[in-house]
């Protein structure tokens, strides 16, 4: 095995050993309420493992490239990059921020985070980074853990750390554009066709409401509004590629790890395929893609500010 697929195997493991500890010891052992999963924990963990064998598939097929070398520093980020979108996930998760969907959706700029560490810092530590700081963000706020959606948050920063296997970053963002626009396009319309999904926020017996209430349109847009402002922030900074690339390829990472994430509780919940698009996947990526247009080009040009004054 080399080493750098041993460092990898290594980092994956790490992960999956800290949601165990968590969901395993924690929730079911001690019975710590705000570490439980809920129904089908183990299936949810089907899809961890499913989450951890798609970041090895990927960097088997590019493992020549030096992106997925892990040092000291890398380690460093990733411990760093945990604890802030664990800290900012929690101060975020609060009802106040709730987006209106059919389970628990919060409006998160923190995932600028994971989308930030990934693009500058590398895949591993954007995986790390997603999914370590979404798992105690949730343990934090006390909501019960999804690790399945934590992992779709690791993978929407491994992806977006996935530019650098691209010599030619305009060419590679032409292509993530494009693949971009074709998933929000088709997730739109899935919710043109499918307004009558009930918001389950709505879910109040007392005040006679049954979960009858329709994702707000809005929330059923909010994927073509995030895509249009990533766009946007794409051709503006035109001539500055890393903050282009950066937003351009979080905006993929998002839309495929979110996605990866509400597509799982379709068996996990029993949710049918447009209720997970409608009700999860474009409540939770839709903000998500607002939060990197405006977000990631601050981080990016604040990081290249301070790489240009370190002299590096």
């Amino acid at each position: 095995m080399d080493r750098r697929l041993t460092y990898l195997t290594i980092a994956l493991v790490v992960i999956l050993a800290i949601f165990l500890l968590l969901v395993y010891v924690g929730g079911s052992i001690l019975g710590i309420e705000r570490l439980q999963t809920g129904e089908n924990p183990l299936l949810r963990f089907v899809f961890v493992i499913i989450g951890l064998l798609v970041a090895i598939v990927i960097y088997w097929l590019t493992r020549e490239n030096k992106i997925w070398e892990i040092g000291t520093r890398q380690v460093v980020y990733m411990a760093i990059g945990a604890a802030l979108y664990a800290i900012f996930s929690y101060l975020f998760n609060g009802t106040v921020f709730v987006v209106p969907s059919v389970s628990q959706v919060a409006l998160r700029p923190a995932i600028a985070i994971p989308m930030f560490f990934g693009y500058a810092f590398g895949p591993v530590v954007g995986f790390f980074t997603g999914a370590v700081g979404n798992m105690f963000g949730d343990a934090l706020t006390g909501f019960g853990l999804s690790p399945q959606w934590s992992i779709g948050n690791g993978l929407v920063g491994l992806i977006a750390g996935m530019v650098a296997l691209f010599p030619d970053k305009k060419k590679s963002m032409n292509t993530v554009l494009i693949i971009s626009v074709v998933l929000a396009v088709l997730a739109t319309v899935i919710f043109l066709i499918n307004r009558n999904v009930p918001n389950m926020l709505y879910f109040a017996p007392d005040e006679g409401i049954f979960g009858d209430q329709q994702i707000s349109l809005f929330a059923g847009l909010s994927a073509i509004i995030g895509l249009i402002l990533v766009v946007a922030v794409r051709y503006l900074f035109a001539s500055n590629e890393d903050v282009a690339a950066a937003v351009t390829w979080s905006m993929l990472g998002n839309l495929l790890g979110i996605g990866f994430a509400a597509i799982s509780d379709i068996w996990i919940n029993g949710f049918p395929f447009a209720v997970a698009i409608v009700g999860e996947f474009l409540p939770a990526a839709g903000p998500n893609l607002i939060f990197a247009a405006i977000l990631v080009p601050i981080l990016v040009a604040a990081y290249t500010s301070v790489q240009r004054q370190a002299g590096r």
